[in-house]
């Protein structure tokens, strides 16, 4: 049985942190704002944190370290759906077998890229793919679509999340050009796992936490993880979560690239009569500002699940990605069918309007994937970003990208706010060089060029 997740010692953490001390918790937020991290004995009192001031300050330093780390740039993403048939019985999803309700449906390849099209025609250069768990959705229907979607649209980068799979499968994932792959353990807890995922293969709790081991095993260097917040205490959650990163970090000398902060909500057909641990705003905003100091140097995604007034204000607590324009069912961007989603969306708002919102918070949208193709993951990333030096590429990459969106799908207000952003982004480079090619890349964009990156 696997034993890195050390339940007792986090127990333990939670029951020592019980009404910290103001001080302490104040020393705390310095060490956090050095942007090393903390330590789960740190982040265990912090999770504690309840008054009112204290808060203010955690957020503050939050943002600060956000900024620092990597800038005022938000990037985007969509995700794509491409089949809802599942193998387990998650309690909580719509997918699950046992939902007679939902309608099912695997998407055909041509149909794939279809969507990614019309993902694309919204200005997006990033994509999700994301299935339930079936034998139609094996690795060879994901290296398959990847292959499609890079020769037939001009899509730039596609990352994964998708089941436990063996390392030859995860060595065809690279092969084929994969992102980051993503796989949530859903909870840490092992009762509430057993409980939650009650059948399939899913219910095997060591099967799904040694997946990225194995990824990692099979060459893929960026990964993502999550907790879906609502299933248990999400004090332990985070805990868990951040042990599974010290894991990931001692074994293979990188932890993950990206932690997403999915929080339940109610789905069609699920087999939960309420949520069993509901996850207020405020705890909300606090498990992202703790994220942002506890693992400085790791990208925080926020998807539609969360309503849009809530996500505007999370951009300034440590959150680094999110979805827009998103559907949640196979062939949703090109025929909408609401009986086919995973969860329900919070917020529907289009891509050129999330772009607005970003600019009106004064970040600069970003569709940038150079990291990717510069290889600058895995290890190469880390060691940018733990020196705080990643924003020196993101900042011009997120100008660059912006451009292009821009003029080929921005309307008129959009393009009068994006303009002003990106010249406020272009002053803030302090690397006189950089700035410089960025205002070349900028004019060649302009007459024409596209995907220029640093």
């Amino acid at each position: 049985m696997v034993d890195f997740i050390n339940e007792s010692k986090i127990f333990s953490i939670l029951e020592s942190s019980i009404n910290p001390d103001k001080g302490e918790i104040r020393e705390i937020l310095a060490k956090a704002r050095e942007c090393k991290g903390i330590t789960l004995e740190e982040t265990g009192k912090l999770l504690h944190v309840e008054d009112k001031d204290l808060m203010e300050e955690l957020f503050e330093a939050a943002k600060y370290v956000k900024d620092r780390i990597y800038g005022k740039r938000v990037v985007l993403f969509a995700p794509l759906y491409t089949g809802n048939k599942c193998v387990n019985n998650c309690l909580y999803c719509g997918f699950r077998r046992d939902n007679k309700e939902l309608h099912r449906k695997t998407l055909e390849l041509e149909e794939i890229v279809n969507e990614a099209k019309a993902i694309e025609k919204q200005g997006h250069k990033r994509l999700l793919l994301i299935c339930g768990e079936h034998p139609k959705t094996d690795v060879k229907h994901f290296t398959k679509a990847m292959e499609a979607i890079y020769s037939e649209t001009d899509i730039r980068r596609i990352n994964i999340e998708a089941a436990p799979m063996k390392v030859e499968d995860y060595r065809e994932l690279k092969q084929a050009g994969i992102g980051t792959y993503v796989i949530f353990q859903e909870t840490y807890h092992r009762d509430t796992y057993k409980k939650m995922h009650p059948m399939g293969i899913k219910a095997d709790y060591d099967w799904r936490i040694t997946a990225l081991d194995r990824a990692f095993e099979g060459g893929i260097d960026d990964v993502g993880v999550g907790a879906l917040f609502g299933l248990y205490d999400y004090r332990f959650e985070v805990l868990g979560l951040l042990m599974h990163c010290m894991y990931l970090e001692e074994r293979f000398g990188v932890g993950p690239h990206t932690i997403s902060v999915p929080r339940l909500r109610p789905a069609l057909g699920w087999a939960l009569d309420e949520i069993p641990y509901p996850v207020t705003d405020e705890d909300f905003k606090k498990i992202v500002a703790i994220y942002r100091l506890s693992v400085p140097y790791t990208g925080i995604i926020l998807s539609t699940r969360e309503r849009a007034e809530l996500r505007d204000e999370l951009l300034n607590l440590g959150v680094s990605q999110i979805s827009a324009g998103s559907k949640t069912n196979p062939g949703g961007y090109e025929e909408d069918d609401d009986q086919a989603d995973q969860f329900e969306i919070s917020d529907s708002r289009s891509l050129p309007k999330v772009l607005e919102t970003i600019c009106d918070k004064g970040y600069i949208p970003s569709f940038c994937t150079a990291c990717y193709r510069r290889c600058r993951t895995g290890e190469h990333f880390m060691e940018y970003a733990k020196e705080g030096e990643i924003h020196e590429f993101c900042q011009p990459n997120a100008i660059l990208t912006f451009k292009e969106n821009l003029i080929d799908f921005g309307n008129e207000e959009l393009r009068e706010k994006g303009e002003r952003i990106i010249q406020k982004a272009l002053d803030e480079i302090e690397n006189e060089n950089m700035k410089a090619e960025t205002i070349k890349k900028l004019k060649q964009i302009e007459e024409g060029m596209r995907d220029l990156y640093f």
